[in-house]
């Protein structure tokens, strides 16, 4: 069912790393509003109409491999906290999908792209520079398996699954 719902496009991670951001959110993202798993947006808002596409991209691109990615620090978001995330393999391939589809990229999307995961959004930035100061106090850069392409239906809330690629 499309019924004109836009799709995102996200990188997902191995197990103990998906689980160890899923935990991050848990404990620090407001409870009413996280009712997402944690992940890596690569596209916000894409035209349902390149559906195929999206399945047919996101298939080659996990046949490609696992692009080799780092938790490289932490970002403040003003009203949230981050895991900045340090990938060249991934922003290549981002890069790649962003040409092929550059017509049709909302501003957002044509945008410089910041790869992150969010652990904490739309709070009081008192309260955001106080988990960030807290969590810089022991952070340690580390490596971190993205296992996944996922796309996805955006229809306002939870989101909708459209296509899952295991990397090679």
């Amino acid at each position: 069912m499309t019924d004109a719902a836009p799709i995102i496009v996200t990188a997902l991670f191995g197990g103990e790393d998906q689980a160890w951001f899923d935990r991050q959110r848990a404990a620090h993202f407001p409870p009413e509003r996280n009712f997402l798993k944690a992940h890596l947006t690569m596209f916000h808002h894409l035209p349902p109409s390149l559906e195929g596409e999206v399945r047919q991209r996101l298939g080659e691109a996990a046949r490609a491999g696992a692009p080799t990615a780092r938790i490289a620090g932490l970002m403040s978001l003003g009203r949230g906290v981050a895991y900045r995330i340090d990938s060249p393999a991934l922003e290549e391939v981002r890069a790649h999908l962003a040409d092929i589809w550059a017509g049709l990229l909302t501003p957002q999307d044509q945008a410089g792209w910041r790869p992150h995961v969010t652990i904490q959004n739309k709070v009081d930035p008192a309260e955001a520079r106080t988990l960030l100061t807290k969590l810089q106090a022991d952070f340690r850069p580390r490596p971190l398996v993205v296992a996944d392409y996922a796309a996805w239906w955006y229809r306002a809330g939870p989101w909708e699954p459209l296509s899952r690629h295991m990397c090679a």
